[in-house]
């Protein structure tokens, strides 16, 4: 979850939002939302264990053709697009540590890199994902620590005080959480990966709601460490605002400080694209191993590893460095990702319904209301992207009939996705 949102939204928000207060209820209130699709999704992952997320559980409630668009969503874009958009913010940040740098060149060697890993063996991937997301949490301790301790901090106040309430009622509010949902994304990652993980029906509720909770903390204290130290006018002001970290560099570590934190920062994204090119090739694998006329993407190598499905992934996100740039990217996979993850909170409902007597190991804590709220939100989500970004929400919901068209018109068993 910790990666591109944390360290590429606040320079978006505060311009709009010019107060302490009021962005940390924006995180807050985006902490909640993801909490809700997280518990939500823990009923699914405990009671249908096994792999491949969306994929899998719609194809379970709903019709295995609405579970392959969602796999599809997920093989083509799903993990891909957040790939290129860590790899962006990467190449941002590493420019920091080298002036002069192309960004495109270290964006593209960060994929490369962590693809070649991820290639060699399961074991080998899984230690490098632990360390580099140990490494990540660390380092976001040590800026939430500076942030507290600058010699100069900035009159904000994260307590109310007049104005706020305008401020969290305006339109710039709502129009940010947007940028803060992205930021929570991954919540649901376990889930995709639930044939490989031990215990699937004690670990994927704690996983993702207690990963939820560790990453609302987090992302109050970076945001609390980046307000409390650096002017906002500066960070609103900010040519590339996709890098507010580098703004705030010098604010908290000093002469050298926009190469400290663009070097905190790159250690951390690194996590981020490993992360999902570690998973996404799950569901592309899965789907190849139900349906013949991808059956070519579900094998694997001698040591576990989906190897075409990691390349097919590969070579997606190459395609999305070289040719969009990182607001298009967001906002045409958000749209995608947004309508999946309704349907498949609201299955959480559905599948009650319809299968009863289902084992369910865990049940959604606060339901009927947890699933209520996520739909409440993701709805509203959906209507304003498409209202704000009609052209990329269109090429969003694209993708989505292009999934339905493959799965009716390629050869697939008659038997529905078990």
């Amino acid at each position: 979850m910790v990666g591109t949102g944390i360290f590429t939204s606040l320079g978006f928000q505060v311009g709009g939002l010019p107060g302490g207060f009021a962005i940390m209820v924006l995180w807050a209130v985006g902490g909640v939302c993801a909490l809700c699709g997280a518990l939500s999704y823990a009923e699914l992952g405990a009671a249908l264990p096994r792999s491949g997320g969306e994929y899998r559980f719609l194809g379970e409630i709903y019709h295995p053709a609405v579970g392959f668009m969602a796999g599809w969503v997920s093989a083509t874009v799903g993990f891909a697009a957040p790939v290129a958009l860590a790899a962006m913010a990467f190449g941002e940040y590493f420019a920091g540590v080298v002036p002069g740098a192309d960004p495109l060149v270290f964006s593209l060697g960060a994929v490369w890199l962590t693809t070649l890993f991820l290639l060699r063996d399961v074991q080998l991937g899984s230690v490098f994902q632990n360390a580099s997301t140990l490494l990540k949490v660390a380092l976001i301790l040590v800026i939430i620590g500076a942030g507290f301790f600058v010699a100069h901090a900035q009159a904000v106040t994260f307590f109310p005080s007049a104005g706020e309430g305008k401020l969290i009622a305006s339109t710039a509010f709502t129009g940010n959480l947007f940028f803060v949902m992205y930021a929570y994304s991954g919540w649901n990652a376990s889930t995709y990966i639930v044939g490989e993980v031990r215990d699937p029906a004690r670990t994927i509720p704690l996983s993702v709601g207690l990963g939820t909770l560790l990453v609302t903390a987090l992302y109050l204290g970076v945001n609390a460490a980046f307000l409390h130290s650096t002017p906002m006018a500066e960070m609103a002001a900010a040519p590339e605002k996709i890098a507010v970290g580098l703004v705030a560099g010098p604010h908290l570590f000093g002469e050298n400080g926009t190469r400290i934190m663009a070097a905190l920062i790159c250690a951390g994204l690194v996590s981020t694209v490993s992360a999902m090119m570690w998973i996404g090739p799950r569901v592309t694998m899965a789907m190849g191993e139900d349906l013949p006329a991808l059956r070519w993407l579900g094998r694997k190598s001698a040591g576990g590893v989906p190897v075409r499905a990691t390349l097919v992934q590969f070579a997606i996100v190459n395609g999305l460095l070289l040719t969009a740039t990182f607001e298009r990217v967001l906002t045409y996979v958000q749209f995608a990702l947004q309508a999946c993850a309704f349907l498949t909170v609201l299955g959480v409902m559905v599948l009650r319904h319809t299968q009863p007597e289902l084992a369910r190991p865990y049940r959604t804590w606060g339901y009927p209301v947890t699933p209520l709220a996520f739909l409440a939100v993701s709805a509203w989500m959906l209507v304003n992207i498409w209202r704000s970004n009609p052209w990329e929400s269109l090429g969003g919901l694209a993708t989505m009939a292009l999934g339905l068209a493959i799965y009716f018109l390629a050869p697939r068993p008659a038997a529905s996705v078990q």
